[in-house]
């Protein structure tokens, strides 16, 4: 990134670079986080689109693990075991299972727009810290300059 490069405030120039890139490493982050909540949207959209689709007597392929499917007859479509969150699940009907899938996309939009609205915080940050560290620099040129026009009037 930015060099010390010289004179009394290099350490301070350091230190900046060093927030800068823990700055950007914690955008990633929330980039990261972003982008596992948009995926758990995207199978919360795909169960509810399956609910609503499948009727009692469909047959569908079940994972069992490993990339290993069963087939399966779904016996009644008014029976959704549906995951509440902390380890807990509840047997709900169509519409209620649906319903309870929504409300956790609605809470993953939420988280979502938590996480963008703290990213642009960060962002916001870093573009002032940046700036700061380009006024460091110029400073640093123009303290070498008046330098080397010192040594050179000496001579």
């Amino acid at each position: 990134m930015m060099g010390g490069g010289g004179g009394g405030g290099g350490g301070q120039m350091q230190q900046v670079a060093q927030e800068i890139e823990q700055m950007e490493q914690e955008v990633e982050a929330i980039d990261n986080e972003i982008e596992n909540l948009r995926q758990k949207q995207s199978d919360i959209d795909e169960a509810v689109e399956a609910i609503e689709t499948l009727e009692s007597g469909s047959t569908v392929q079940v994972p069992v693990g490993g990339d290993a499917y069963i087939r399966a007859t779904i016996e009644d479509i008014d029976e959704v075991v549906v995951s509440l969150g902390g380890g807990y699940s509840a047997e709900r009907e169509q519409d209620g299972a649906i319903s309870t899938l929504e409300t956790k996309r609605e809470t993953l939009d939420d988280h979502i727009s938590d996480l963008q609205s703290e990213k642009a915080e960060v962002e916001t940050e870093m573009e002032e810290l940046e700036q700061q560290a380009q006024q460091m620099q110029q400073q640093q040129m123009q303290q070498m300059m008046q330098q080397q026009e010192e040594q050179q009037g000496d001579e």
